[in-house]
């Protein structure tokens, strides 16, 4: 058992617990707030859904018309209401948050930040397909939904995000201020979960 702590409330906690409420305890976010910390079950399950329509506008545009292409909009519209508000306008953001993680066990949590930056480069990446999409340019458009596949498939399957890592590294080199995600900074700050 870890060395014991009074807080501010007058309770006794060991320094586990100390350090995982330092990373939970934030003030209660407004309509437009991205949830930190996420929960990895639900940003997992977002990025399943992710791979579902990429795959799936990918497919229909590659077989059945380059008019399918326009299901990007849903995607790039998920992705800029996640970065803008967290799971609140995305309807595959609530199921989920509110359906399918709930049913996953319990919530294993991992700092907002680096999971919003992935969302705002998924963001950028979708929007991009639409524009060329608009422009009539199905092959590139094609491309950037291959890469969606991908990347979504990668934290979905496997846990590994790589708009987070790409966010670890910006922070590593000084790019993102440590201020934007102290416990990203600090290691120590984060919960420790048993390995499964």
């Amino acid at each position: 058992m870890g060395a014991e702590r009074t807080t501010s409330d007058g309770t006794e906690r060991t320094m586990e617990q100390v350090r995982a409420a330092q990373l939970v305890s934030v003030p209660k976010p407004g309509l437009f707030s991205f949830p930190n910390p996420v929960n990895e079950l639900a940003a997992r399950s977002v990025a399943a859904g992710v791979v579902a329509l990429s795959g799936l506008t990918l497919v229909l545009s590659l077989f059945v018309g380059e008019g399918w292409l326009w299901l990007s909009v849903l995607l790039a519209y998920g992705f800029i209401a996640r970065v803008a508000a967290g799971p609140t306008f995305s309807p595959l953001g609530q199921l989920a948050t509110r359906v399918i993680a709930p049913r996953l066990g319990p919530a294993r949590l991992t700092p907002g930040p680096p999971k919003r930056f992935a969302q705002a480069i998924g963001a950028v990446v979708t929007s991009a397909a639409v524009v060329l999409t608009a422009l009539g340019l199905a092959g590139p458009a094609q491309v950037l939904l291959a890469m969606m596949v991908v990347f979504a498939g990668l934290e979905s399957a496997l846990g590994f995000c790589v708009g987070c890592r790409i966010f670890a590294v910006l922070m590593r080199v000084g790019l993102i201020p440590e201020s934007v995600c102290g416990a990203c900074a600090d290691i120590s700050r984060r919960p420790r979960t048993a390995a499964v």
